[in-house]
Parts: C-alpha cells; sequence; structure tokens
C-alpha cells in the first residue's frame, strides 16, 4: 500500500509508530545536517525529518533533490517535534524518514499552492487541478458535497426517490437559449440540452412517482456573470397531490436542516411577502432582509411643490440609511456619482440629513420646508443621525436604481454578514408579463404554470393582474429556488397556451407529448428546484460560486484549461452535415 496513514491525521498518540505516508511537497528547508519536508494531501501537511546522523545518507541526499509538487512516498517512524506548531493538528509530530521514493517529479508550478497564493484568477483557471491543491478550493468542494449529502438524506428520509432524466432532449421555449446537440443519425436534426428537467419531472408525475428528486445538471447558453455559469446543479424536486404549502413546508424545512446541521443555525422564521410588497420594499423580488433600509414612497409629500424633476416623475422614492448623518459632502458626492454610472443610471440624486437636534438639512431645501421633511423621515423610518437618500423617475427603473444602491450602502456599512441567514419566501407573483416591443404577454415562470384560482377569470380582462401560484426562496438577497403548481388538466394547459401567443399547432409541435401525456390521468402536482451551486456559495459565506464548481468556466462560458469550446475538424462536420458560415 501506499500509505498507513494521511497526512492529518498523525498526532502525539502515534509517537513511536511506524508509518507509510504519500503525497505532494509543499516546501523543504534544508539547513545542510538537516532537512525538513512538509508533505501535504487532501487531508492536510505533516512534516518530515532527514537527519544527517539519523538518516541513511542515500535517503539523505535524495532528500536534497526534492522539489515543489513532486509526489513522493515515505517510510518512518514519528518523533515529537521540538519547534511544535499548534496551528496544523499534526504540530505536535514529525516522521523521521526512513525510506523515500520519489513517485513523480513535477515542474514548478506558475502559482504558489498556498491559501494565500500570488496567482491571478485566469492562471489559476488554465491550470484549475493545481488550484485545487490549495485549501480554499479544497475545502469547498468538500463543502459542496457535504451540502448534497444532507439534501439527499433529508429528501431521502422523506421518500422521496432520486429519478435520472435525459440529457439528449427536444429543444423548447424556457426563457434562455438551448444549446443544441447534432444528430448523427437522424440528418438535420439536433438534441437540445435541458435548462432543466420540467417536462420529465411532471411525466414523473404522470407515472406515479409521486415524490421525485434529483441533483441534475441544466444548461443555458445565456451571459454570464460571477454568479452565473452555462452548466448549474439544480436541487430538481417534484411532487403530486400538493398544494402551495405542502410544497413551502416541506422546503422550509430542507433550509432548516442544512442551517442546522451544516452551519450549526436554528432558523425560526420563514417570512412570507408577495411580489408586490417585494418589489415596493426592496425594489426586486430577492430582498435581503438581514438589515432594513426599507423603501419610503415620498409622491404625496414630495410632489405639487416648485421641484420639477420630482413632479415630472411616476416615482419619488428614499430610503433611510442608520448613521450615515455624518456623512460628508465628498462622500455624498461619491454616491451620487455611483448612482449616476451606466450600470445604475440613475440622473441624480436628493439627499436629507436628519441632524441630531431633530432638524433637516437638504440638497432641496429651496423647495421644501421642515414640515415637508419631517414627512419624508416618516415615511423612510428615518431618525436623528441617519440620511436619506431620493431617487425618482419611471417606477421600475427607480426602484431597482434604489436596490442597487441600498445593496451598495449595506456591504459599505457592513450590514451583509455572511454568517447571518435570513431567509424568506416571495409569493403571488405575476402569472404573465408584458414584452413592450412585441406587445405580447410571456409567462413570467414557465408555461406549465398554474394560475391562482380565483385570478383565472382575469385571463379575458385583465391578463398582467393575474397572479401565479409560484413562490421564490430568497436567502441573504439571492434567489435560491423557485417553482410553482403545475397546470395539470389539458383544458388550461391549452388556454395558457392561447394567452401566450402559441397556436394549437405550434403548442402540439413542442409540447405534444406532454399534453398527450395529461388525457391518461394527470394528477395535481407541483414542484421546485433549488441552485445547487448558489445554495453552497451562500452557505459557505461567499457571493460567487466558481470555487464551488470543479471545473467552471469563465465569463465568457469558455473553460481555458482545455480549449473549449473548439472548432472540429471538417471531417466531423461533414459526418454531421453541417456547414460553419461565421459572416
Amino acid at each position: 500500500m501506499y500509505r498507513s496513514h494521511n497526512c492529518g491525521e498523525l498526532n502525539a498518540s502515534n509517537i513511536n509508530t511506524e508509518v507509510t505516508l504519500a503525497g505532494w511537497v509543499q516546501k523543504s528547508r534544508d539547513k545542510g545536517f538537516m532537512n525538513w519536508v512538509d508533505l501535504r494531501d487532501r487531508y492536510g501537511i505533516t512534516q518530515l525529518i532527514f537527519d544527517e546522523s539519523r538518516t541513511n545518507k542515500t535517503v539523505f541526499e535524495l532528500a536534497k533533490t526534492l522539489g515543489r509538487e513532486f509526489v513522493i512516498q515515505v517510510k518512518g517512524t514519528v518523533i515529537e517535534r521540538e519547534a511544535k506548531n499548534k496551528n496544523i493538528p499534526t504540530g505536535e509530530i514529525e516522521i523521521l524518514v526512513s525510506e523515500l521514493t520519489i513517485l513523480n517529479t513535477a515542474l514548478t508550478p506558475p502559482f504558489t499552492i498556498e491559501d494565500e497564493t500570488d496567482g491571478g484568477e485566469d492562471i489559476r483557471m488554465k491550470y484549475r487541478y493545481l488550484d485545487i491543491r490549495r485549501n480554499p478550493v479544497k475545502n469547498s468542494l468538500l463543502f459542496r458535497h457535504k451540502v448534497a449529502m444532507e439534501v439527499r438524506k433529508y429528501l431521502s428520509d422523506l421518500d422521496f426517490c432520486e429519478v435520472e432524466t435525459p440529457y439528449l432532449i427536444k429543444s423548447t421555449p424556457e426563457g434562455a437559449r438551448d444549446f443544441v446537440v447534432p444528430s448523427r443519425m437522424n440528418e438535420g436534426q439536433f438534441y437540445a440540452l435541458p435548462q432543466s428537467p420540467q417536462t420529465f419531472k411532471q411525466l414523473l408525475m404522470v407515472g406515479g412517482m409521486d415524490k421525485y428528486f434529483q441533483i441534475v445538471k441544466c444548461f443555458r447558453d445565456e451571459d454570464l456573470r460571477a454568479d452565473r455559469q452555462p452548466e448549474f446543479t439544480q436541487i430538481d424536486c417534484e411532487m403530486a397531490f400538493v398544494e402551495q404549502e405542502d410544497i413551502l413546508n416541506i422546503f422550509e424545512g430542507l433550509t432548516r436542516h442544512l442551517l442546522k446541521e451544516i452551519k450549526g443555525i436554528e432558523v425560526d422564521k420563514f417570512p412570507r411577502i408577495t411580489y408586490d410588497y417585494a418589489m415596493k420594499t426592496y425594489g426586486n423580488d430577492k430582498p435581503d432582509i438581514r438589515f432594513g433600509m426599507k423603501f419610503g414612497e415620498l409622491n404625496e409629500f414630495a410632489q405639487h411643490k416648485e421641484f420639477p424633476v420630482f413632479n415630472a416623475a411616476e416615482l419619488v422614492v428614499g430610503i433611510a440609511v442608520p448613521g450615515a448623518g455624518n456623512y460628508t459632502r465628498k462622500e455624498i458626492d461619491g454616491l451620487i456619482d455611483w448612482v449616476k454610472r451606466p450600470q445604475v443610471g440613475a440622473s441624480g440624486m436628493v439627499y436629507v440629513k436628519c441632524n441630531e437636534d431633530g432638524t433637516y438639512k437638504s440638497s432641496v431645501d429651496k423647495f421644501y420646508d421642515q414640515d415637508d421633511l419631517i414627512n419624508w423621515a416618516k415615511a423612510t423610518e428615518a431618525n436623528p443621525g441617519d440620511m436619506i437618500f431620493v431617487l425618482s423617475g419611471s417606477a421600475n427603473k427607480t426602484r431597482a436604481q434604489l436596490s442597487a444602491l441600498r445593496m451598495e450602502l449595506a456591504t459599505r456599512l457592513g450590514l451583509r454578514n455572511p454568517e447571518e441567514f435570513a431567509p424568506l419566501w416571495v409569493v403571488d407573483f405575476p402569472l404573465l408579463e408584458l414584452d413592450e416591443e412585441s406587445g405580447r404577454y410571456h409567462a413570467m415562470h414557465h408555461p406549465f404554470t398554474s394560475p391562482k384560482p380565483e385570478d383565472m377569470a382575469l385571463l379575458e380582462t385583465e391578463p398582467g393582474k393575474v397572479r401565479a401560484n409560484a413562490y421564490d426562496m430568497v436567502l441573504n438577497g439571492n434567489e435560491i429556488g423557485g417553482g410553482f403548481i403545475r397546470i395539470h388538466d389539458k383544458a388550461t394547459q391549452q388556454l395558457m397556451f392561447k394567452y401566450l401567443g402559441f397556436t394549437e399547432e405550434e403548442a402540439k409541435a413542442q409540447f405534444g407529448f406532454l399534453m398527450d401525456a395529461f388525457q391518461f390521468g394527470a394528477p395535481p402536482h407541483g414542484g421546485l428546484a433549488f441552485g445547487l451551486d448558489r445554495l453552497v456559495a451562500i452557505l459557505g459565506g461567499q457571493e460567487t460560486i466558481r470555487d464551488f464548481i470543479a471545473f467552471p468556466k469563465n465569463n465568457s462560458g469558455r473553460d481555458v484549461m482545455i480549449d473549449a469550446p473548439a472548432a472540429i475538424d471538417d471531417a466531423q462536420l461533414k459526418e454531421l452535415r453541417i456547414k460553419v458560415d461565421i459572416a
């Protein structure tokens, strides 16, 4: 065997034990008559000692040739370490080496294999297999494994059955572009990689598998950012004979289970807020409720004065920033410049200092008196010592701009503690959203989303007001999961296709197999999918998901390590009957 123990388990209780270890050379320190080598594996680091007076001469000289990241095997005796290191579990002992075997040499790595490395992100992604040797990445992958195991345990204990669904499927409209795969055996035809197992899990419900889950890869060809990848992993779940309340309770339970088992945190409250409330109070449908700064709408108190900017606005809205009343003019101007950046898009910002003596000083004192500003303070729940920031304009854009400012200020003020967890449900989403360019309604979530039964009559008269039987789980300002009660009868599904602008022929071509299945007794069903990558990152205290994915893509969707995607040769293209035409 290559090793009797790993490099993280030996301690003082093992002194005088003969052991065999194997791993990578972390570093060596050659003092001439004495040579120390740190040997590393996945489990930790053990110090080796080669002593001129106690080590075989051949072994002693061979040790001097070891370079960083050489793969070696050693045999020796566990002895007490003179200079103990209390920072590592093996810090009380070292191995007096009697035999040394170099299993493989190594080039000098392009960056240091240390927790704090000198390698930038690009070079570390190119040599990702080296990056994984570093504790931050290695521990993130182990953390992901632990979360996945707890998910499987929780769901399996509730009689959920894990079922695999196909990766080569039919292209269906689900909101993002499909990745397509040509079929050699079916000339001119293509598979698509699934954006989610949506239709298959519904078919499993028709098949009587009343509690399904799957930790599954999904694929979306969309623009990327730090928390998105073209291939990502979902905890995908579906249940039959359930209502919305059943699903919310089960997955509240899963979230509580993960927070307790992974983080040792008990969470009692799981607030539920409507989509409309979330948008009006926080400016987005995935609010971070670890801190306040709720929106205060000011139209009633700010319009019909002499300030034309507010008079012309659809919405005037502000937030009170705790303790910011002492901001300097330079700091305020910096924030005004921040909201005027193209990424945010505001044209300007009004501020009000809430003085400790109960008076107010604003950038629009010319137009508003103290009574007006008192009303602003009440609407935004501002206290003495706070600062009120106010934006105005069209309602949707202004809310989005103020939401961005709220999150930026919370980050600057240290209010987004990664070790604090504040989950909530957002419910009652709109069923449909209007595309202003085409004038057509689109499903906000999915064409199979069930409308609230009490809103069905509005489909004919006011489709924009119809609420969906849909729900999102939000954790610390991130949507970690979402789902909905499905339409399970053919008549309602056909009606939905009609309002989404599908002709009968288009609906049959895209979803005929599902509609056919519904004719054979589809049960009421619904489900939810958690984004595993994002959930793991948040539980791990991070904002981005890359370090929790073994081999991630960059922002261009490229794997720079294996250089993919890449062109394929002409013979393959000819076999697939594909011509490449790049203008």
